[in-house]
């Protein structure tokens, strides 16, 4: 008799997590999914109208006993509403709490403050409408960023009170998106915790240096289990990522010491189910360990590289822990040593001269079947805004692994000589 499929409920789907699951190998799942996608439109004009907690409701009255996990791995909206759907069905999840105090930046350093004071760097909060260097409370340089926001959008490091204002200088429209993109965790926050600061402010932080890494893993039952550890690799002179690479080549004993704080970080913080994605510096100057924040879901931009060299499946152990299943932790040998995310970047604000097109894409498919393409073409308003909130914009992402780091550079080469496209050093 045939072994009825678990259906799983995907909050906000990301294009990493939908490129697992085409691979093949999970025929004994179905997939529903449930949001909106907020980098196209006209889909994301949603966001304007979007209700956070009738969404949680909507999920809750349509999938109760019709669903056998929920998950999500996007950092906007769905971690934190998936969260308070497992919660309101009664299936394995995050703690919606845990999620928020983690995605709420200031309210995450208070915590993190708590429980490892040595490796937190000093740290301010104020509203984007200061109006006098007074109210930060941390001497300049420092960086800026909000509270609520991911891939690093509007983070910045500025070295005056007038480059502050300059960087949170929005027009209307730009203003009523921020708002808009806040809401959700906003109108969600006051069902779990009696936070009162919002999500519309802005945190100040020290400045950090150092090599910035990746400690992803999951916990069950309170217990952590480790994937491993990757670099991120930024472009030369900028804060803009240039790869993520496993593994990673921080000495083996500052690797234990990285493990020994996350675990500490996600034990003080009462994280007792989930997968983790805990991101460090280490100054290799003065050996200290920094905390950059704890984000509560999969890396699912990160998962492939931890397959490709162990020949783990962390999307099917996220299954599994989303269904209450114990993960399958055994690691085969692949053939490859490394693996990497590899970011193709514009700083220049130009568009593409030639985007690629199907048949590029198929004849790399082809050529490279290992290969995951994800690309990421703007132009116009969109591109624009990418420019001002990040200082630069990003067009491909390209999964690969290789024998060797000599092999996967030439290969990256070879690929985006094929999709015609050419990458581009900051200025």
């Amino acid at each position: 008799m045939t072994k009825p499929r678990k259906r799983i409920l995907v909050v906000f789907p990301k294009e990493w997590d939908r490129e697992a699951f085409a691979r093949g190998g999970y025929e004994d799942y179905e997939f529903v999914e449930a949001g909106f996608d907020l980098f196209r439109f006209p889909s994301n004009a949603r966001l304007m109208t979007f209700d956070a907690r009738a969404f949680v409701d909507e999920l809750v009255e349509r999938w109760r006993g019709r669903i056998d996990g929920v998950f999500s791995n996007n950092e906007y909206f769905g971690a934190l509403i998936a969260a308070a759907v497992a919660e309101r069905l009664g299936l394995p999840g995050t703690r919606p709490a845990v999620v928020v105090t983690a995605q709420h930046k200031y309210y995450a350093r208070l915590e993190q403050r708590r429980i490892a004071p040595g490796a937190v760097p000093a740290f301010s909060v104020f509203p984007y409408g200061i109006q006098e260097p007074e109210q930060i409370g941390l001497p300049f340089p420092f960086y800026v960023k909000p509270v609520r926001a991911t891939f690093s959008v509007l983070a910045r490091r500025v070295s005056g009170f007038q480059e502050l204002r300059r960087h949170l200088s929005f027009s209307m429209l730009e203003e009523l998106i921020i708002r808009r993109l806040v809401k959700p965790f906003n109108d969600l926050m006051p069902a779990y915790t009696d936070y009162t600061l919002d999500a519309h402010h802005l945190i100040a932080e020290e400045p950090v240096e150092g090599m910035e890494v990746n400690v992803d893993g999951y916990v069950r039952e309170g217990r952590v289990t480790f994937l491993g550890l990757s670099d991120a690799v930024m472009f030369p002179g900028t804060d803009a990522f240039e790869r993520f690479v496993y593994p990673s080549r921080v000495p083996p004993p500052v690797q234990e010491r990285m493990r020994q704080l996350a675990e500490l970080l996600l034990t003080g913080m009462d994280y007792r189910h989930g997968f983790f994605n805990v991101e460090l510096f280490w100054n290799p100057r003065t050996d200290r360990i920094a905390i950059i924040e704890v984000n509560p879901r999969l890396a699912s931009q990160l998962a492939g590289l931890y397959q490709r060299v162990e020949g783990i499946d962390p999307h099917r152990m996220l299954l599994d822990l989303c269904t209450g299943a114990e993960p399958d932790t055994r690691r085969a040998p692949t053939g490859c040593a490394i693996a990497a995310s590899l970011v193709s970047r514009r700083f220049d604000g130009r568009p593409l001269e030639r985007e690629p097109r199907e048949a590029d894409v198929a004849s790399v498919r082809a050529r490279y079947p290992d290969a995951a393409i994800m690309l990421y073409l703007k132009r116009g308003r969109a591109l624009a805004r990418e420019m001002k909130w990040l200082g630069s914009y990003r067009y491909a992402v390209i999964n690969m692994g290789a024998a060797s780091e000599e092999v996967l550079n030439r290969r990256y080469a070879e690929i985006l000589n094929l999709l015609h496209l050419t990458g581009e050093s900051p200025s």
